[in-house]
């Protein structure tokens, strides 16, 4: 793995945490906790946006012929919600994580394949 690889995923994991805990901190919600199915569903669709770009931006960087970049990436993400999801049981709102497992972390690795396989015309 190169550094510019490295660098790549750094950038893209600062994209995906700044922006939801942007989000987060703005609308005053707590992650861990209930919130309205409104805010649900926009977090939601926030998240995998921001989480294409920070994979498309981390596969950028990282100038790989591959999708490795966004793999790791789309790891990072879901590791720590996966481990929180199976940490908690009957504790709290886990949606956020949830999301993050099964959404935001394959939009990641979305993100780096779209890089990989557009076209210039």
């Amino acid at each position: 793995m190169t550094a510019r690889t490295v660098i790549g995923i750094i950038a893209g994991n600062v994209i995906f945490i700044a922006s939801t805990l942007l989000l987060f901190y703005l609308a005053r919600v707590d992650p861990h906790a209930s919130a309205s199915p409104r805010f649900m569903v926009l977090a939601i669709v926030y998240g995998v946006a921001f989480a294409l770009l920070s994979g498309f931006v981390a596969g950028w960087i990282g100038k790989r012929a591959d999708i490795i970049t966004g793999l790791v990436l789309a790891c990072i993400i879901a590791v720590p919600a996966a481990i929180t999801v199976i940490s908690r049981p009957g504790e709290g709102a886990v949606w956020s994580q949830t999301a993050a497992l099964f959404l935001m972390a394959p939009a990641a690795l979305m993100g780096d394949w779209i890089r990989k396989n557009r076209q210039f015309s």
